[in-house]
């Protein structure tokens, strides 16, 4: 099958608008306003849509007004990037509600991380690149300002150039391919929805946090079974934050790590551990549909768009 040619939405420039909408989890204003005057210092005219800040239970607002805030972004000619105020918890609630016509049309760039998956991989199925990459509410952690800046550098059409130091038990090798990828509980979870990603071919690149290990293990045979893992490019192994053991209970007794060795010990591309990307300050922006070629090395890792 002839792979899909990815559309790049046009660079920022200074003056455009950018819009800030929440998708999931409810977002004090506090963990985000700072955020915002980040992005006003870089020219860019920020507009908050109306219900950003509604709490409905855990999520920013009901389901109906969060799909509206994005969908007036998606549609209106003026806004040049969507940038998600957090995670958490509901974009999938949302992503049937939505009609991405205007932005095929006239493609613009849609950014976060976490729950913001399921809008990187739908995205991914129509063929547009997006951007996994820091949202308002972890602009201001500790250590994160190199993070942001890789933000803004692809938001304003710069390239990708990351260089890492060698670690184990990074799997030597090339691969050229697509970026795909994200939160790893999400990649599973679409799995037999209209938002399941394509992997063949890809650079693959999975991150995740609080999950217990015996959980990622299962995900990871998921992914297996599912054909996720076998025909991939590459594979980048982002930050597996905050994995827990059972407590009182027989230890699981792998780490993260030894747990993706594991599900694909058995295949012959390249395995990049230890990458900047996920739920902690330093979070690397990935341009997800972007072909990209990762360099893993006995000296070093580099990945480069």
């Amino acid at each position: 099958m002839k792979p899909i040619p990815f559309v790049r939405p046009p660079a920022l420039r200074a003056h455009q608008k950018i819009g800030v909408v929440s998708v999931a989890g409810r977002t004090p204003p506090a963990r985000a306003e700072r955020a915002l005057r980040t992005l006003e210092g870089w020219g860019l005219e920020v507009v908050l849509g109306p219900h950003a800040f509604d709490t409905h239970h855990a999520f920013a607002g009901t389901d109906a007004r969060r799909a509206d805030d994005l969908q007036a972004m998606l549609d209106a000619p003026d806004i040049r990037a969507i940038i998600a105020t957090r995670g958490g918890y509901g974009t999938s609630r949302l992503i049937d509600r939505l009609d991405f016509s205007a932005l095929r049309r006239a493609p613009k760039w849609i950014v976060g991380f976490s729950d913001v998956t399921v809008l990187h991989n739908h995205l991914h199925g129509l063929g547009l690149e997006s951007l996994h990459a820091a949202m308002p509410v972890t602009f201001h952690y500790a250590g994160a300002e190199p993070s942001v800046e890789t933000l803004r550098a692809l938001l304003f059409g710069e390239e990708i150039h990351y260089q890492l130091e060698a670690a184990p038990p990074n799997r030597l090798g090339e691969a050229t391919g697509a970026l795909t990828g994200g939160n790893l509980s999400l990649l599973v979870h679409l799995i037999g929805t209209p938002s399941e990603v394509d992997t063949t071919g890809k650079i693959l690149f999975i991150e995740d946090i609080g999950e217990y290990a015996y959980h990622l293990d299962r995900m990871m045979i998921q992914l297996k079974r599912a054909g996720k893992l076998a025909h991939l490019a590459g594979l980048i192994v982002g930050q597996m934050t905050d994995v827990k053991d059972r407590e009182g209970e027989v230890p699981f007794g792998k780490t993260p790590y030894e747990i993706i060795t594991e599900a694909v010990a058995e295949y012959p591309y390249p395995v990049c551990y230890h990458f900047p990307v996920g739920h902690e300050a330093v979070n690397w922006a990935l341009p997800c549909g972007r072909t990209a070629t990762l360099r893993v090395g006995e000296q070093g890792v580099s990945l480069v768009s």
